[in-house]
């Protein structure tokens, strides 16, 4: 099997066979290849040690020397090149406690977690597959190399890698390697937040996110995330519903979607007519919304019914209500996501959104402009994401009239868009400054008089007109 890697990848093997040592492109790379998949890196390992490699390249960059990685640049572009090497003890579940070089590729696959990322290839030689790496690719399989509970002993992120990759890939993880999952899954308490929300961040984004289920199954969340354990436990008896908690939010987590091309097309445009940034620049800010707003609907999807576990009652009827259960899961999703140590900007959304989520839209125009003014014009094109996938996760012999309203919410939005009417206090046709030329002091009371200025403009758009404005505002003063 022929593997094509870029010319700036083949040159740094060149130059390290130049000087007399053995060179491959290893791992992710190799089997990304193999699946026809563009890899994002290129990994190289090698016969030479850390200080060969830095004399064999004239720009170099000692990313992680400590453990053989050197990064080596070609063009400005980077390659890790890692001595091939042998890990020691490792004493805290997560890092060897030392490294030891060695001249053999074997040694240094043995090592590697998967088979799948235990496959080196170099164009002379072709594929160097010790341990059945690409058996598992084509029969779509998580396989751990040698012993299972040692790779998972050694290093307790390769439990939640193992489910991460078989969502990424839509591969089923092998029987025994599961089997240790299972007996090691309380070896995640020693790994580090930001690790574990890195790893499910990237489980929820794959196609098989679905698999979360499975962390449940094998006693993973119960260590990672156990609010989703509750959820599993917490039923909905009623009949908007025909889940539990947890798997409903599950099968909203895999049916949600990025609204339209056209919201980023819109904010793309904005940018580029502002001349903030030239058209190359925007779309590649585009695709970071993108990536963004994956990550924001994903961990929404998933948590916001969480308050659900927390506020469940039942009726005479036998019928579950859950009073509340918004306002309750925006403070448990806000919790739950800083434990994680998510950035601001997700923790702030993706809590919004679960504080709105459940909010019956009013369908008039009146209705939506304070929608939008209280959820956030950026916000809403999500919330409806939010609303759709929710609703595809109730009982389908409710949805039709769910997604009509829905529809008729979103028709609404572009239409009180399109006529550009003030929907936040920086749309008024005055200022503070206007309410301070009429005596008022600067401080709280201009925002107040603002804020009353604009529930009146929310309410008929046409009064935002300067004079009208100062009128009113003159008789707010009056009463202060």
């Amino acid at each position: 099997m022929q593997i094509t890697i870029p010319k700036p990848a083949e040159a740094v093997l060149r130059r390290l066979e130049e000087q007399g040592f053995e060179a491959y492109v290893v791992g992710g790379c190799v089997r990304d290849a193999m699946l026809g998949r563009m890899p994002e890196d290129w990994d190289i390992t090698t016969s030479a040690t850390p200080e060969e490699i830095k004399k064999s390249f004239h720009s170099t960059v000692d990313t992680g020397i400590q453990h053989g990685t050197v990064t080596v640049l070609i063009g400005g572009e980077p390659f890790e090149v890692t001595t091939y090497r042998l890990d020691g003890e490792y004493e805290d579940g997560r890092h060897p406690k030392k490294v030891a070089f060695t001249a053999s590729l074997a040694e240094d696959l043995r090592r590697r977690d998967f088979t799948i990322n235990a496959m080196a290839y170099h164009p002379e030689r072709g594929l160097v597959d010790l341990y059945g790496g690409l058996t598992d690719l084509r029969e779509k399989r998580i396989r751990c190399v040698g012993c299972a509970e040692e790779r998972f002993g050694e290093d307790a992120l390769r439990i939640l890698r193992a489910l991460r990759f078989a969502s990424q890939l839509d591969f089923e993880i092998e029987e025994q390697t599961r089997q240790a999952i299972r007996k090691l899954a309380g070896t995640l308490g020693k790994i580090s937040a930001e690790r574990i929300q890195k790893e499910l961040t990237l489980l929820l984004l794959g196609k098989g996110c679905w698999k979360i289920r499975e962390a449940w199954e094998d006693g993973v969340t119960a260590v990672v995330l156990p609010e989703l354990n509750a959820m599993m436990k917490t039923p909905q008896n009623n009949p908007h519903h025909c889940f539990c908690v947890g798997e409903h939010c599950i099968h909203s987590m895999e049916t949600v979607r990025l609204p339209e091309d056209s919201h980023y097309q819109a904010k793309e445009a904005l940018i580029t007519e502002n001349g903030e940034q030239n058209r190359i620049e925007s779309r590649e800010q585009m695709e970071k919304w993108q990536k963004q707003d994956r990550i924001v609907l994903k961990w929404a999807m998933l948590l916001h019914d969480v308050g659900k576990t927390r506020t469940r009652t039942s009726d005479e009827h036998g019928i579950d209500h859950f009073y509340a259960h918004a306002e309750v899961g925006a403070k448990m999703a806000w919790d739950i996501l800083h434990r994680l140590k998510f950035d601001n900007y997700t923790c702030e959304t993706v809590t919004k959104l679960v504080r709105y989520h459940d909010d019956a839209f009013r369908l008039t125009e009146q209705g939506m402009r304070r929608t939008i003014h209280r959820v956030g014009e950026d916000l809403l094109p999500l919330l409806f994401q939010v609303n759709e996938a929710d609703i595809a996760a109730q009982n389908p012999e409710l949805a039709a009239g769910k997604y009509k309203d829905l529809e008729a919410a979103r028709e609404l939005y572009q239409r009180v868009l399109a006529a550009g009417d003030a929907l936040t206090i920086k749309d008024l046709a005055v200022t503070g400054y206007d309410l301070m030329e009429l005596g008022v002091p600067q401080g709280r009371q201009i925002g107040r008089i603002l804020s009353e200025l604009l529930e009146q403009v929310l309410e008929e758009p046409e009064r935002n007109e300067r004079e009208w404005l100062l009128s009113y505002a003159r008789e707010v003063i009056k009463m202060l």
